[in-house]
């Protein structure tokens, strides 16, 4: 293989990651807890776009449960946006482990 068709095919490839990058921003993960009560909506780059809490559920008294609740689907959530991400990039990785 000749230089300039690998240069070419790591531009193609380049270009399909970042394309794919893109893409991964646009879709979005939801995590719950609490069974349904705390809802968590993450997209493909890690950012935390909302997070619904059922009114029933706050309870001044136990503020502790609320931010538990909170904590376990924020952590759902951003472990799904790492599992969607890995599976997208690991068709350009051939399954290596790379940190994105």
């Amino acid at each position: 293989m000749s230089m300039k068709n690998l240069m070419k095919q790591a531009q193609k490839m380049q270009a399909q990651m970042a394309r794919m990058q893109e893409e991964l921003g646009n879709k979005q993960v939801e995590a719950t807890a609490g069974g349904g009560a705390i809802r968590v909506i993450a997209n493909g780059h890690k950012e935390i776009l909302e997070v619904i809490i059922d009114p029933a559920v706050v309870d001044p008294d136990d503020v502790e449960m609320l931010q538990d609740l909170v904590l376990v689907a924020v952590n759902d959530a951003l472990r799904q946006a790492d599992e969607m991400t890995a599976a997208a990039m690991g068709k350009f990785t051939g399954g290596l482990k790379l940190p994105f």
